[in-house]
């Protein structure tokens, strides 16, 4: 094997900080778009919040439900990704579009099994007594909903060729438009404007659908007609299904896949699991949630943007400078909670008064936004290691890590915490969030030292990324 060569550590400091000066350009659109699409639920979130307890609790049961069954496919499409990364460090433009197309009929199966699993929701509510009138609401919000899922779908496998070309300012544009557009109608449609009736929750499904289709078909326009991917012929010069091609992508993106189901389905069960104690527990953990989710769009941004420069580091034979920018990412990673922590726990009164002037919900979103802010640190250091396996094309080891961590050791202890007197009296909802936190501690020990025993070494230099003018 090839040993790397000592170097001074100024010149390893010189190049780490070009490497994250990359990671910020590659990043910052990233983290736009995250928060664009994030903004959306946080809108959802206080408008159905200021219309009623009912509706805060009925949407965010409905997006318990589809977050995850989304998440999954999008982060299965999401292997594009370092797929088209990699082709294009390896000087393989060939290879692209055909990639990308698979990719947009893996979107079109996709949407199929998501709509109709969506539409056959009422066993859920049951089996976790939800009360009619918030089962209701959730139901309507989601018969709106699935509308607009073939569209987020079509937008998660064009992202792959956009964010894997290095344009991650594309996705970060179309996402504040589908936000733009979210806002007024969620007004209209919430609290009955321009003539229409009120539909309160429900309304926030009608919204997010419409303005996810008209930014999908503007994206759609927008790649056929661009100078930058007129070159790539996306609609005119269309590719045939190859089994082959998508069991490729499927390969590496299943296992994507289902360790970001793994996680965020932890958070929906949760969600489920707290039904029976009320309306106003289950509005209490959706805004720690929300919030909590906000905060998570910086390294999660920061783990996808490290899945493309490491993957295009790997086609371009690179592999001293993806193992640097790997290992030192982890050190960026643990800063930006550092500076979470504080923030939850010296102003959890004001973050819950921002969601809803309910005291009783504002009570139990305060205290645990207290226990939130203690386990960010093993958060971000899980996404951030995450991140840079995926742009090594390691995916199956860290689904096994993420199972074990959160389904073994986070749901089991978070239950015996929340309902029984077996270790602590009942602590509520209180007890599953400190089940999170042993839960995510796990994850990020094991994925940090998977990451450390992982990167092979290579050449040296460190290449720059070309960025759209």
């Amino acid at each position: 094997m090839h040993q790397p060569v000592p170097q001074p550590r100024a010149g390893l400091l010189a190049r780490t900080l070009a490497e994250w000066k990359t990671l910020a350009q590659l990043g910052a659109p990233i983290l736009v778009a995250q928060l664009a699409q994030m903004a959306n639920g946080v809108i959802d979130t206080i408008m159905a919040g200021h219309a009623s307890a009912e509706d805060l609790a009925a949407v965010g049961i409905g997006s318990s439900l589809w977050m995850p069954v989304f998440l999954f496919f999008a982060a299965t499409l999401s292997a594009l990704q370092p797929i088209i990364s990699g082709h294009r460090g390896a000087r393989k433009a060939e290879r692209i579009m055909p990639v990308t197309w698979q990719g947009i009929y893996i979107a079109t199966g996709s949407s199929v099994l998501m709509i109709l699993l969506l539409l056959n929701v009422q066993p859920v509510f049951a089996l976790f007594e939800l009360d009619p009138q918030t089962a209701h609401i959730s139901a309507g919000y989601l018969t709106a909903f699935v509308w607009g899922v073939p569209a987020m779908l079509l937008m998660a496998a064009l992202r792959g060729l956009t964010d894997g070309l290095g344009h991650t300012r594309v996705i970060m544009a179309f996402s504040l438009l589908g936000t733009i557009i979210n806002l007024p109608l969620n007004y209209i449609f919430i609290y009955g404007k321009l003539g229409l009736p009120a539909m309160g929750g429900i309304g926030c499904g009608w919204a997010t659908a419409i303005s996810n289709l008209v930014a999908a078909v503007i994206l759609l326009l927008y790649l056929n007609r661009s100078h930058t991917y007129r070159p790539f012929h996306l609609i005119s010069h269309w590719v045939p299904p190859s089994l082959r091609e998508i069991a490729d992508v499927l390969l590496l993106g299943a296992p994507i896949g289902f360790t970001v189901f793994v996680e965020v389905s932890m958070f929906s069960v949760i969600a489920l699991f707290l039904a029976p104690l009320g309306p106003v527990v289950v509005a209490g953990h959706q805004i720690v949630l929300n919030v909590v989710s906000l905060l998570f769009m910086v390294p999660l941004s920061l783990g996808m943007a490290l899945t493309l420069r490491i993957s295009f580091l790997v086609g371009a034979e690179s592999l001293d400078t993806a193992r640097l920018l790997a290992r030192s990412s982890l050190l960026l990673a643990s800063s930006i909670a550092l500076v979470y922590a504080p923030i939850l726990f010296l102003h959890a009164d004001l973050v819950a008064a921002l969601y809803t002037r309910d005291q009783q919900v504002q009570a139990v979103a305060i205290r645990l936004l207290w226990f939130a802010a203690i386990f960010q640190i093993a958060d971000v250091i899980q996404v951030t290691a995450i991140g840079a396996l995926r742009g090594y094309k390691d995916t199956r080891v860290p689904l096994y890590i993420m199972l074990l961590s959160f389904w073994g050791v986070c749901l089991p202890l978070g239950y015996v915490l929340t309902f029984t007197d077996m270790l602590v009296p009942a602590l509520g909802a209180a007890g599953f969030w400190v089940g999170l936190t042993v839960g995510l501690a796990s994850a990020s020990i094991l994925l940090g030292t998977r990451l450390f025993r992982y990167q092979p070494y290579g050449r040296s230099e460190s290449i720059p990324l070309p960025l759209p003018k």
